[in-house]
């Protein structure tokens, strides 16, 4: 019984120190609210792509076809974050080098700049 006890005294000590050093939520990890800068250059890139889709009279549900889904190809549109694997396979579907996609998009990722007031 004392074996037990202490085993059991042994877990309640390292459960308080994990804890107790349990990092706060804002200290670690990844955000996933975007920097103003890089929430234009995703708004900018939907738009580029809609652009490539519309120029080539395509419709969102015609990107099926290509491996998206309506849902997946309204949120790049839209803006929303997107992987290098969907940049990707944008690419291959419009049968355009990833580095003319990206062309002229990298102005969107300055910062802008906040001025101070004194």
């Amino acid at each position: 019984m004392l074996f037990q006890s202490e085993n059991i005294t042994e877990h309640a000590v390292l459960f308080v120190v994990f804890l107790l050093v349990l990092p706060q939520r804002e200290e670690v990890g990844a955000s996933r609210e975007l920097p103003n800068h890089y929430a234009r250059w995703f708004r900018a890139f939907g738009s580029l792509v809609r652009s490539y889709r519309v120029a080539r009279d395509l419709t969102q549900e015609d990107m099926i076809s290509l491996g998206f889904s309506v849902r997946h190809w309204q949120m790049i549109e839209a803006g929303r974050p997107s992987t290098l694997v969907t940049l990707l396979r944008i690419s291959e579907a419009f049968d355009i080098p990833p580095e003319k996609l990206l062309a002229g998009l990298s102005h969107h990722l300055k910062p802008s700049k906040t001025r101070k007031s004194v």
